[in-house]
């Protein structure tokens, strides 16, 4: 991994980017202490990852979901009078 000074950074900056986003990383330097690394951003490839229906089958809703607990509700706000 190449090691580059700060002012190296900024004078080559157009440079190092191109670098980073092919996939060579680098570390920033000051004094000859490492600051810091910049690494490309990684996209996701392939095909998009769908988050709605992920866990169809695995999971059952019960016939009664929309009153559950609706005696104790109404018991708890005194609404069962």
């Amino acid at each position: 991994m190449n090691t580059v000074n700060i002012h190296e950074a900024k004078t080559h900056l157009s440079k190092l980017i191109e670098k980073a986003s092919k996939g060579e990383s680098f570390i920033i330097a000051k004094a000859g202490k490492p600051m810091v690394k910049v690494v490309a951003i990684s996209a996701p490839t392939g095909k998009k990852i769908s988050r709605f229906g992920f866990m169809k089958g695995q999971i059952k809703v019960p016939d009664d979901f929309n009153t559950m607990g609706q005696k104790e509700i109404e018991a708890m706000f005194g609404l069962n009078d």
